[in-house]
């Protein structure tokens, strides 16, 4: 007699139509991603809408008269007038203006970062007793509003000899950079490897000369990252300066000096140097970001994960 053979049975605790659910609820999310991805385009395309075009908007009217910016403002210009600009550059002192933020933004980037650097790296890599109390106290720094320090700020810098000085403007810099930055450079340093700084130990590195020669190359990222925002926040301060350099024409920095502008427009009528001074405002911001911008996404994401 042949021998029988039989299929083996599905298992008895499956439900007959638990697969076709499992294909639906599938389907579903499958639905719901693509639902929340186009939602998540449209919002990018309308930000990027509502970013770009006055800046797009500013950059050409940079190049008209008054009578074509009021007359036809959606237009382009009828000739590229880059007399505009010298008239800026010369008569309303952008030029000065800007020299003194190029200042100003340099000489207080370097500080915020070399100070911020070091004590990043500090409370990051050594263990010490008040180390979490004092990262705290910086981060706190990140939540505090600048305008409800203004006027004791005032009087503080004016006390130490510092008001209507670019000193005074580059120490307050520094001190309202630092937060930001020991909060970013201390979440990078605590994902560089711990081998390395204890090989440069057993090389014989002291601790400067560990943290100078290999540490601080290693967080170049992340230190690129945080110098180009620090430089693009700075360079468009206004409330600090405003305060702090209010007697001092000749020192004052770019976003003072397009403010005067933008005052004196109403009498002068000179809107299309008023639009030339806030170009060259902008693009050496937006050329920054350009050059950087690897940089700046490879610093961020270097930090988030280890």
């Amino acid at each position: 007699m042949a021998a029988q053979t039989t299929l083996p049975s599905a298992p008895a605790d499956t439900p007959p139509g638990r697969p076709a659910a499992r294909a639906r609820r599938g389907r579903g999310q499958h639905h719901e991603v693509r639902l929340f991805s186009g939602l998540g385009q449209l919002a990018l395309a309308v930000w990027a809408v509502i970013v770009i075009v006055p800046i797009l908007w500013t950059f050409l009217a940079a190049f008209k008269n008054t009578s074509e910016i009021f007359s036809s403002p959606w237009t382009l210009p009828a000739e590229l007038r880059w007399e505009n600009f010298g008239r800026a550059w010369t008569k309303a002192h952008v030029g000065r203006y800007f020299l003194n933020s190029v200042f100003v933004v340099s000489c207080s980037t370097f500080g915020t970062m070399l100070l911020g650097s070091m004590a990043a790296y500090v409370l990051a890599r050594y263990k010490f007793r008040g180390n979490r109390a004092i990262y705290y106290l910086f981060v706190s720094g990140l939540a505090f509003p600048v305008f409800l320090a203004l006027v004791p700020l005032f009087f503080v810098v004016r006390n130490l000899g510092l008001l209507d000085t670019h000193t005074g403007v580059i120490l307050v810099y520094i001190a309202y950079s630092l937060p930001f930055t020991v909060f970013f450079l201390a979440a990078f340093f605590r994902t560089l490897p711990n081998s390395v700084a204890e090989a440069g130990m057993i090389d014989g590195c002291s601790h400067t000369r560990l943290f100078f020669q290999v540490m601080l190359p290693m967080a170049k990222p992340g230190l690129i990252s945080v110098a180009i925002f620090n430089i693009i926040g700075q360079w468009a301060q206004y409330q600090l300066p405003l305060v702090l350099l209010s007697n001092a024409k000749d020192k004052w920095v770019l976003t003072q000096g397009i403010a005067d502008i933008s005052v004196n427009a109403g009498y002068e009528a000179d809107w299309s140097g008023l639009f030339a001074a806030l170009t060259i405002a902008i693009l050496p911001m937006i050329i920054v970001y350009a050059v950087f911008q690897r940089q700046i996404q490879s610093g961020l994401t270097s930090g988030a994960v280890k």
